[in-house]
């Protein structure tokens, strides 16, 4: 691969990692907009300080963030359960310890390290089993932390109890980077094959899109045209009889194609309940030739790959 190339690959990565890593910090804005912002500046110091220890792991960049946002979403979710009233400098200090034990352990052991980070060797996806080695104590501190009443000690206590839950997590994370590394390459190698194969499944998937939105629109002017004529209500609507809109016909119809069925519209005409069945019924055709179609171009894609 030449220069330019290369460095548009690196560029595209690094866009697509500070997005991504951005709408997960909009996503846990819930817990004030200082975390976000914290959580956000320390992903992104966080992913360029790896990308200077691993400046062409184009492969390990995409996970570790990817990485990053699990990371995240568990702190978020097992730290508001766990320990709700910590101090909010024991949440900064306790989100921060185990990414930086782990760049630092990644500065540490960057020349054993480096090879695996970049891709140079063959991604061998046996290297998963070996993440139970660090992953199951990890998952016994969540445990732990989630089992006992750490919740109704006082701010104080609650506040040592997490920043000693997510110390332990770093020293594990510090002596464990090399299967860490390894198991975000394998994760990284597994989304680009899938990403090859998503070239085989354009056809397909855009003609399900196609025909899905013609059932959709064509159905919600039937359901819109039989209410517009009918002496009386035919449809429900949040538990009260009503006129459908065109926005709430396709509503109806798209919940009714797909077989969701949230039950904010439901018809109360035996004519209208037969069309629905009917949708419905073309909407499980519909589903069985996408699954036949996909399956035929998964087939094609994978003699393309052998061949």
């Amino acid at each position: 691969m030449d220069m330019p190339s290369r460095r548009r690959r690196a560029l595209l990565a690094t866009v697509l990692t500070l997005a991504f890593m951005l709408l997960v910090a909009m996503g846990v804005s819930d817990q004030g907009w200082i975390f976000a912002a914290l959580a956000l500046l320390i992903a992104s110091l966080a992913l360029g300080g790896l990308h200077l220890i691993f400046p062409h792991g184009l492969m390990f960049a995409l996970g570790a963030a990817n990485g990053l946002a699990i990371y995240v979403s568990l702190f978020v979710v097992i730290g508001r359960a766990s320990f709700p009233a910590a101090a909010e400098w024991s949440r900064a200090v306790a989100f921060l310890l185990p990414v930086l034990a782990f760049v630092l352990a990644c500065w540490v052991r960057r020349d054993v390290l480096v090879g695996a980070a970049s891709g140079e060797g063959r991604s061998d996806l046996r290297h998963l089993p070996r993440a139970a080695g660090w992953l199951l104590p990890t998952c016994m501190i969540g445990i732990v932390s989630l089992s006992t009443p750490i919740n109704r000690a006082t701010p104080e206590w609650q506040s040592v109890a997490l920043l000693v839950a997510m110390a332990g997590i770093a020293v594990i994370g510090a002596f464990s980077v090399g299967h860490i590394v390894r198991l975000l390459v394998d994760v990284s190698a597994i989304l680009r094959r899938v990403g090859m194969r998503l070239q085989f499944l354009a056809v397909p998937v855009a003609t399900y899109v196609s025909i899905f939105a013609l059932l959709s629109v064509g159905f919600a002017c039937f359901y819109r045209i039989a209410d517009e004529f009918s002496r009386g209500e035919i449809f429900i609507l949040m538990g009260q009889p009503g006129r459908l809109s065109f926005s709430d016909a396709l509503h109806f119809s798209i919940v009714t194609l797909s077989t969701v069925g949230y039950g904010d519209i439901q018809p109360s005409d035996d004519g209208i309940r037969l069309l629905a069945a009917i949708q419905m019924i073309l909407g499980q055709l519909l589903l069985l030739f996408g699954f036949a179609e996909i399956m035929r171009s998964h087939g094609g894609g994978t003699r393309d790959e052998d061949k």
